[in-house]
């Protein structure tokens, strides 16, 4: 992921902020703000048709060492690419730039009701961790997130 895609990444992140289905943003952030937030080697974009399809990143889940190899995660694809593996090529190329990285432990939060997020995870080794009730309201409707891990074979 490079300046030259932010557009295209945050006209995707919009998308998904629209639709209420996968964050609990309601503005597509700053470029320069959200960008320096992320790891520099867990930021993936996927090209499709000459196009960007989509993109995943990773972020520190603390500024403690201890947990400097965990990290949580958040996919994205654009509308007019679901459904072709996308998300799934995405969430490999993460996984492997991760382990490269040194982060042996990656977490994902995602809203109950988004099913195919929930089974690519499933599909990628993720496991259901805990489910935090009501945690924070979106549009004034309090909301349920599932946290997800995967730890990795690896490190």
């Amino acid at each position: 992921m490079e300046f030259v895609d932010r557009e295209a990444v945050l006209d995707i992140y919009r998308q998904g902020i629209e639709e209420r289905t996968a964050t609990f943003e309601t503005t597509v952030p700053e470029w320069a703000d959200w960008f320096a937030k992320t790891l520099p080697a867990c930021r993936l974009v996927a090209e499709q048709e000459g196009n960007l399809a989509g993109w995943a990143v990773a972020f520190p889940v603390s500024p403690r060492h201890c947990y400097r190899g965990v990290a949580e995660i958040s996919i994205y694809v654009s509308r007019n690419f679901r459904g072709k593996r996308v998300a799934t090529r995405l969430l490999d190329a993460l996984i492997e730039a991760s382990e490269a990285a040194g982060i042996w432990s990656l977490l994902s939060v995602v809203f109950p009701e988004n099913t195919p997020t929930l089974r690519l995870h499933a599909r990628s080794g993720f496991r259901e961790i805990g489910r935090r009730e009501k945690i924070a309201q979106l549009d004034g409707c309090w909301r349920d997130t599932v946290m997800l891990e995967r730890r990795s074979k690896k490190i």
